[in-house]
């Protein structure tokens, strides 16, 4: 199978499913109790969009290491998310399990595109 490199960041599978777990952090999100406004809602929500906004402005950085940087930072946020929505589970805000699986998805992609980042591969 013939790969070609990227040329926008929309072309990138991690960057399509990071994008598909922030829509599905705000469909839950949405449902969270209106207390949780400026607590937990705004929290999770910054957290899963600074998943692919970082995969975003990664892509063009000129040199690896920045790359690295910004595919690092992706991949905390991504553990952030974690965390809040064990949180949200167990406040008994919802379901997680369709979430969990797809951000469990997510840092998978992230780790083996930043694998061929730092190996030189083509991405």
């Amino acid at each position: 199978m013939d790969k070609k490199a990227a040329k926008r960041f929309t072309d990138l599978i991690v960057w399509k499913k990071a994008h598909q777990f922030v829509l599905a952090v705000y469909r839950l999100s949405g449902k969270f109790p209106k207390t949780e406004i400026y607590g937990l809602t705004s929290q999770i929500r910054r957290a899963a969009v600074s998943v692919p906004a970082n995969i975003a402005e990664g892509f063009r950085k000129l040199t690896n290491p920045d790359k690295l940087r910004f595919m690092n930072i992706a991949q905390a946020s991504l553990e952030e998310c974690r965390y809040y929505l064990i949180l949200a589970k167990d406040l008994g805000y919802g379901t997680i399990e369709g979430l969990d699986s797809q951000l469990t998805e997510v840092s998978k992609l992230l780790y083996g595109y930043s694998e061929a980042i730092r190996t030189g591969g083509e991405v």
